[in-house]
């Protein structure tokens, strides 16, 4: 697939697609199906989609937090790997935050494994390009996750603003 990536909101046509795409990232925890397709009806205002001929090709799903509503907790971001390497997901990130700050939101927070350096160079990137500040500390612990039979590392809380419209 290649092309012009065209980025909106979802629609809760695109939960199976999401749910696909981080499926394959083999990456990020992966949710039911069913919570892609609430998500894409239940926070569509706050995330969004990149299509490419009509077909999905990356998402950040986010929300505000309903005791901090100046910050949105980025859940996930995910590119198909036919779409890596072109700041598809930096573009994600930037057209979101756009209108979201627009809209009164002055922090983004998300939450990382010390083990996901793409991840920590997207959000770190994030932070430069938007020139705010970026503070990290530990959130959840391995011993916050319950015992599944796998080791869930720490997830650590990236806390970046303020932010201010573009």
């Amino acid at each position: 697939m290649s092309g012009k990536h065209l980025i909106e909101n979802p629609t809760k046509a695109d939960g199976a697609s999401l749910w696909r795409i981080a499926r394959d990232s083999q990456k990020l925890d992966l949710n039911s199906p069913y919570a892609y397709l609430l998500w894409c009806r239940d926070f569509a205002d706050t995330s969004v989609v990149a299509r490419v001929d009509g077909n999905a090709v990356g998402f950040v799903i986010a929300y505000r937090r309903p005791s901090a509503p100046d910050t949105a907790l980025v859940w996930q971001v995910a590119v198909d790997a036919s779409q890596r390497g072109q700041g598809l997901a930096g573009a994600l990130l930037d057209n979101l935050f756009t209108r979201l700050v627009a809209g009164g939101v002055r922090h983004l927070e998300t939450t990382i494994t010390p083990d996901n350096k793409a991840s920590i160079r997207l959000f770190t990137s994030f932070a430069e390009r938007w020139r705010a500040q970026l503070e990290s500390t530990e959130l959840f612990g391995s011993a916050d996750f319950p015992d599944d039979g796998t080791q869930h590392e720490r997830e650590d809380l990236y806390r970046i603003g303020p932010l201010h419209p573009r």
